[in-house]
């Protein structure tokens, strides 16, 4: 399994729309193939820093499958015009995990 890691920066006064948006847009991400599971964090000491964790099956289920969809450009108008700077996106395995 494949970890996505998202930090986004929102735009300030924007959150709610943001997160309106996002409650639309995981409906996308979790029907792409490939697919594990995901959470959006809100950050407590900055409200309008998120970070987005995707569990995918392979790096590709992500790069290729979902960023190549179609999907994905439904997913982009809906949530990247919220975000600055960009987020840039990286990819974990893991190591070591006591998660049931």
């Amino acid at each position: 399994m494949v970890l996505e890691v998202a930090v986004l920066d929102v735009k300030q006064n924007q959150e709610i729309k943001f997160e309106a948006a996002f409650e639309k847009a995981q409906n996308i991400i979790s029907s792409m193939d490939g697919y594990v599971s995901h959470q959006l964090q809100k950050c407590i000491e900055n409200k309008s820093r998120y970070i987005l964790l995707v569990n995918w099956r392979t790096l590709e289920d992500h790069t290729v499958g979902f960023r190549g969809s179609k999907q994905y450009q439904e997913w982009r108008l809906l949530l990247h015009h919220f975000y600055d700077p960009f987020p840039i996106v990286e990819h974990y395995e893991s190591v070591y995990s006591n998660a049931l």
